[in-house]
């Protein structure tokens, strides 16, 4: 009778178990695939901030973005990190001065190259529609972003970075 009694303890305590299993492995998806995402730096567009290797994870419900947030956009098919310099409404002019949004030359503190205009890039001043953005790398001497593709859609940001992870040789 004892015997029995314990088999059945086992059995409920192993189903207990694999359902704990299953709520964190849910939880776990959700999280990850609703709430955060993971997007590996492939490039050095972003240096000094983020090098190549380097893991953001950004935040996806996050639906009103500023200049200076570091997000994360779709581009052309591949995922890209980038700095918002200007919003919907804002006039954005790249000369030899350097970078004009509204018509004041912006200094940034975490860019170290000088901000021109690409020859085969787009032609400015521009001004930007309802919910667009004009993105750009710290690395502005080679840095694919607004100034070659132009200004992005708001659907093009996937989320706001939050968080880096250093590479570290693994």
């Amino acid at each position: 009778m004892e015997q029995k009694k314990r088999g059945n303890t086992i059995k409920e305590d192993l189903l207990f178990l694999a359902l704990k299993i299953v709520i964190f492995l849910a939880l776990f998806a959700v999280m990850f695939f609703v709430i955060f995402g993971i997007c590996r730096c492939g490039d050095n567009m972003m240096s000094p901030a983020f090098k190549d290797g380097d893991i953001a994870i950004y935040y996806r419900l996050q639906k009103e973005y500023q200049p200076t947030d570091t997000v994360v956009i779709e581009k052309d098919g591949e995922k890209q990190i980038r700095r918002i310099v200007a919003k919907s409404g804002d006039s954005v002019d790249i000369t030899s001065e350097g970078l004009k949004v509204n018509g004041y030359l912006q200094q940034e503190a975490a860019v170290y190259s000088e901000t021109l205009p690409y020859e085969e890039g787009i032609s400015f001043p521009i001004t930007l529609g309802e919910e667009e953005y004009f993105v750009l790398g710290d690395n502005r001497s080679n840095a694919k972003d607004s100034r070659i593709y132009g200004a992005i859609k708001k659907e093009e940001i996937k989320g706001t970075v939050i968080t880096l992870l250093r590479h570290r040789g693994f």
